[in-house]
């Protein structure tokens, strides 16, 4: 049987003509052909093209915060740091010269029929005068700060004003990486803004933002002025308060941070019914243990855990037997796996309560009883950053190579406003490519242990830095920014 004639037949190789091409072309679109590549594309089920009827469900929930700051001297809007997290993006501008009114813009969220507006504290933290402006239009009304809480970034404002639109919430502790939200607030003056994006990373903390960072992380922009509005999932339900962005160039770099809407729940409750937050208190300052510290420390590679750098006198932790260079590692049998997230455990939880707090003390497991109390208001204060100028020179001393030592004289603790029981060997000079700056040592800071032996003075420093042997792992202890941590410093 033939199978065809020697024109009709393709080339060897199994290619096609330009005219076959052609015709099968005209064929396909005459109808004459079929494919099920070409079967209509059916819709998702559920799928929506369009976000708008989110937006106008809880647009009118978000409102513009304008607050107003008279100062004496000229004041930038926010410290500008290569090497830290931007300033959140509420920003306040200088309005005029000499004595200033320094004008600020943000967002809020109502969150009550009767009045109550959720906003970032740093959006309202210094004003003398805040406004509020409902809906496109704008209308303003004078509003009185309930309260604020600078560990959480969280403040509760509130104007005379009844049947407002309130925001739904939703379970932020539900929220999982890769659920589409969507940004709403104020950036640059622009009202009613929405961006859209995903949720990058939820339980997000250790940057030093605030005292309790438990931050969700989206790539929705978020620009100056949006700090206190809605982040939101597809169903228009609050799932976070906008509140910082990582970024190099002062805008938007898709790395923002909203502070949990159950987080943020809380604290209002609390602002409302006793005009603070009242938090757990054990009296430690921790730091994550790194795999850096743990081997300095000798200890076995899988332990993880809060580590202990300083213990406040007569704190329930001190009460307890805890220890500086105690590894915390479970509160109530829970795991800890870092410093924010004992920061969180035991702060959220109330005054009065006892809790069992198992430590790795040299490799040795220890389970210990301790009584939470109230935290002092001036253990959620940020840290104030010490200067290293002196008004006279100590004698100096070089040790681990590159690091300038001298002693704490009257005048270095004035200058550092170091408390009084702090003593060791204060860092005066220090080459920032050195290993010692580049394991976190800063001139300021002051040395109080190495390898667990105390230092008082330079001397001692020099004495214990001739006994250590050739490239063996230091670890020490450091006072740096109102705190004692661990540093581990490995000599090349």
């Amino acid at each position: 049987m033939r199978r065809g004639n020697s024109q009709s037949r393709p080339p060897r190789g199994g290619g096609l003509t330009v005219a076959s091409v052609l015709l099968t072309m005209l064929l396909v679109c005459a109808g004459k052909l079929s494919s099920p590549a070409q079967e209509p594309v059916r819709p998702l089920q559920g799928a929506s093209t369009s976000f708008a009827p989110i937006v106008e469900k809880v647009a009118p929930t978000v409102v513009t915060v304008f607050t107003t700051q008279n100062v004496s001297k000229t004041v930038l809007p926010f410290p500008l740091s290569d090497e830290t997290l931007r300033e959140f993006f509420g920003g306040q501008l200088p309005h005029t010269q000499g004595n200033q009114t320094l004008e600020g813009l943000g967002s809020g969220v109502i969150v009550s029929a009767d009045g109550y507006i959720l906003t970032a504290n740093h959006v309202v933290a210094k004003a003398n005068e805040i406004m509020v402006g409902l809906g496109a239009e704008l209308r303003k009304y004078k509003a009185k700060k309930v309260g604020a809480d600078p560990g959480t970034d969280v403040a509760l404002l509130k104007i005379e004003e009844k049947n407002l639109p309130a925001i739904t919430f939703a379970d932020s502790d539900k929220a999982r990486a890769g659920d589409v939200v969507l940004a709403l607030g104020n950036p640059f003056g622009l009202r009613q803004t929405v961006t859209m994006g995903i949720i990058s990373a939820v339980g997000r903390g250790g940057m030093g933002i605030v005292d309790y960072e438990n931050f969700i992380q989206t790539d929705a922009a978020i620009n100056m002025g949006n700090s206190g509005g809605a982040l939101v999932d597809t169903e228009g339900r609050l799932l976070g308060i906008n509140s910082a962005i990582l970024t190099r160039s002062g805008g938007n770099q898709g790395v923002g941070f909203a502070i949990p809407a159950n987080l943020a729940r809380d604290v209002m409750r609390s602002l409302r019914e006793k005009g603070r937050v009242i938090r757990g208190y054990i009296g430690t300052s921790v730091q994550t243990l790194t795999p850096e510290l743990a081997d300095a420390m000798k200890l076995k590679a899988q332990v993880s855990g809060a580590l202990v750098g300083e213990v406040s006198p007569k704190s329930p932790a001190e009460k307890a037997g805890i220890k500086t260079g105690d590894v915390i590692t479970s509160v109530n049998g829970k795991k800890i796996g870092d410093a924010h997230e004992l920061r969180l455990m035991i702060g959220s939880m109330s005054p009065g309560t006892k809790v069992q707090i198992e430590v790795n003390r040299g490799g040795q497991k220890k389970t210990l009883d301790v009584d939470l109390v109230e935290m002092p208001a001036a253990a959620i204060q940020p840290a104030t950053e010490a200067s290293s100028e002196e008004s006279a020179q100590p004698e100096k001393s070089t040790v681990f190579g590159a690091v300038v030592v001298a002693d704490v004289t009257d005048d270095v603790r004035t200058a550092l406003n170091l408390p009084k029981e702090i003593q060791g060997a204060v860092i005066v000079e220090l080459d920032s490519a050195s290993p010692a700056a580049q394991s976190g040592l800063r001139e300021g800071d002051v040395i109080q242990e190495v390898n667990k032996q105390p230092v008082k003075n330079a001397k001692d420093l020099v004495a214990l830095s001739k006994k250590l042997k050739p490239n063996e792992k230091i670890l020490m202890r450091v006072y740096s920014q109102g705190r004692s941590s661990y540093v581990a410093l490995e000599p090349k």
